[in-house]
C-alpha cells in the first residue's frame, strides 16, 4: 500500500501516458485527466489473475454464486443496500449501460435529461443515438453546485423527457447528492414517468461527512424506474479489464435492457475480469481504506497550495470522487487561452471544462489519484504558468 511509490506507465498501452501525441498534445505532458489511477491494484487481486493466468486457459466463462454474493456483501457493508441476483446484468462498462439503457427504454426523439457540467459521455450516449439532448445545469453559487429542481421539472414536463441519467457522486463537480435532493429528483420523475439510470461508480469515494446513498433504495417505488449502474473499476483501478454490475429490479425494464444487449452481439464477461472483480470485493477493503485517507491528504495538499501559493484558482471542494474540479475564471482567460496555459505553459494533461457541457467554461478536471510528488510536480508547473 505504497501510494508514494512512482510506477513508470508509459510504453504500457496506457491511454493516459502512451497517446498524448496522438490526441495533439506535446511529447512528455504531465497527464492528470483521464480517470484511472497512478497506483497498483491491490495485492489480491493481483494474485489472484496470477492465478488464473498460470492455469492458462482463459475459454468463455461465466460467474457463479460466489462472484454474487461478493457484490451483495460489498454492497450491503459499504452502502447499505441489499440486492438480489435476478437484478443483476453484467456489461463491460457502465458508458456501455448507459447507452444500452438510451437505445432500450426510449425512441429516436424522445428526451433525455442531463444535469451539466457532467460527465461527458452521458451527452454522447443520447446525441449519438438520436435523442434530443435535453439539460438542466446545475446551479454554481459560493463555490458549490446545486440542482435547480424548478427548471428540472419544467424542462422535463416541456421536452417530452422519458429518461433522466443521473450522476452519483457526481462527476466532475463532485457533489454527493443528499437523501434529501435523491428524494425530491425521484418524486418529480416518478410524477412524470421518467426512468432513472443512475451512475453510481463513484460510490466508494466518498469524504468523510457525506454519505452515498443509492437511489433505488429511498423508495421501493424508485426501484421500479431505477437502473443503478455500479463497476469496481473505478474503485480498485480495474478499468482496463471491463466489467460492471447493472442492478434492475424491475422485471420489464430488466428484459428490455437484456434484449438490447442481445442485439449488440455481446455475452459474458472476459475471465480476468470476472476473477478480479470477486476478489476486489472479498479482499479489498483494507486497501482502498488506505487509498482514501491517501486521496484525502492529497485533497489537502491542493486546498493548502491553491490557498497560499495559487488563489487565482478556485477549488470546488469535493464530496466524493478523486476528480477536483477547478475554477480559473479569476484569470479572465477565455477556453482556449486557458488551455493553452494548461498544455503549452504549464505542460499539463488536463480535462476541460467545456467537454462537461457550456456550464463547465473557465473550469479544469484534474485527478488526484496519483503518488504526491507528481500531484506537488503539477501544481508548481501551474503555478509557474500562472505566475508567468
Amino acid at each position: 500500500m505504497n501510494f508514494d511509490k512512482i510506477i513508470d506507465r508509459r510504453n504500457t498501452d496506457s491511454l493516459k501516458y502512451d497517446f498524448a501525441v496522438k490526441r495533439g498534445k506535446p511529447e512528455g505532458i504531465l497527464p492528470l485527466w483521464v480517470a484511472d489511477m497512478d497506483f497498483r491494484a491491490p495485492d489480491c487481486v493481483l494474485e489472484a489473475l496470477t492465478e488464473k493466468s498460470r492455469h492458462g486457459i482463459f475459454g468463455y466463462s461465466e460467474s457463479g454464486e460466489e462472484y454474487f454474493d461478493a457484490l451483495k456483501g460489498w454492497f450491503q457493508e459499504s452502502h447499505g443496500w441489499e440486492v438480489r441476483p435476478e437484478w443483476l446484468v453484467k456489461t463491460p462498462g457502465v458508458v456501455f449501460a448507459i447507452s444500452t439503457a438510451v437505445r432500450a427504454l426510449t425512441r429516436e426523439g424522445d428526451g433525455v435529461i442531463i444535469q451539466q457540467p457532467v460527465y461527458y459521455p452521458f451527452t454522447e450516449s443520447v446525441v449519438k443515438n438520436d435523442r434530443k439532448l435535453v439539460v438542466s445545469e446545475l446551479v454554481y453559487s459560493e463555490g458549490r453546485y446545486a440542482i435547480d429542481f424548478e427548471d428540472f421539472e419544467r424542462k422535463i414536463k416541456e421536452n417530452n423527457v422519458k429518461l433522466f441519467i443521473l450522476c452519483s457522486p457526481h462527476n466532475p463537480v463532485g457533489r454527493v447528492w443528499t437523501a434529501e435532493e435523491l428524494t425530491r429528483l425521484g418524486d418529480i420523475c416518478l410524477r412524470h414517468g421518467v426512468l432513472v439510470v443512475s451512475d453510481e461508480i463513484h460510490a466508494d469515494f466518498v469524504y468523510p461527512g457525506h454519505r452515498h446513498i443509492v437511489f433505488s433504495s429511498l423508495k421501493p417505488e424508485f426501484e421500479k424506474l431505477s437502473i443503478i449502474c455500479t463497476a469496481p473499476t473505478k474503485t480498485f483501478n480495474l478499468a482496463g479489464l471491463q466489467v460492471s454490475n447493472i442492478f434492475i429490479p424491475d422485471e420489464r425494464l430488466r428484459l428490455q435492457f437484456r434484449r438490447e444487449i442481445g442485439k449488440t452481439g455481446y455475452s459474458q464477461l472476459g475471465i480476468m475480469g470476472i476473477v478480479a472483480c470477486k476478489a476486489a470485493y472479498t479482499c479489498g477493503r483494507n486497501w482502498l481504506e488506505a487509498l482514501k485517507s491517501y486521496l484525502n491528504e492529497n485533497l489537502g495538499y491542493v486546498h493548502g497550495f491553491l490557498k497560499e501559493r495559487l488563489p487565482q484558482v478556485r477549488l470546488i471542494e469535493p464530496e466524493g470522487t478523486y476528480l477536483v474540479w477547478l475554477d480559473f475564471k479569476d484569470l479572465g482567460l477565455d477556453d482556449d487561452a486557458l488551455e493553452r496555459l494548461i498544455v503549452h505553459k504549464a505542460g499539463l494533461w488536463l480535462d476541460g471544462g467545456l467537454m462537461f457541457g457550456p456550464a463547465g467554461t473557465g473550469f479544469q478536471r484534474i485527478n488526484i489519484a496519483c503518488p504526491r510528488s507528481v500531484l506537488e510536480k503539477a501544481l508548481t508547473q501551474l503555478e509557474k504558468a500562472v505566475n508567468s
